[in-house]
């Protein structure tokens, strides 16, 4: 990791532009970022499970709608 210290005399926004440069040259913020929103996969049996939850759900509403209880315009394409 790149260490970053302020030189005595130096002005901030020099220091802060050069503090910048080396974060963004180390990309060390870039794999941060990139690992941000990484989800981990899940197991076939808990995906399964998801699916049927899925399914069945589906089955209510497209009965709801049926019967009037549910309006049409709830229904995504």
């Amino acid at each position: 990791m790149a260490d970053f210290t302020r030189k005595p005399g130096e002005r901030f926004e020099g220091f802060l532009r050069k503090f910048k440069r080396g974060l963004k040259n180390s990309k060390r913020l870039e794999k941060a970022r990139s690992k941000q929103h990484v989800e981990p996969t899940k197991n076939r049996q808990a995906q399964k499970k998801k699916a049927l939850i899925g399914l069945d759900l589906k089955k209510k509403n497209e009965y709801l709608r049926r019967i009037g209880k549910l309006p049409e315009s709830t229904m995504r394409r």
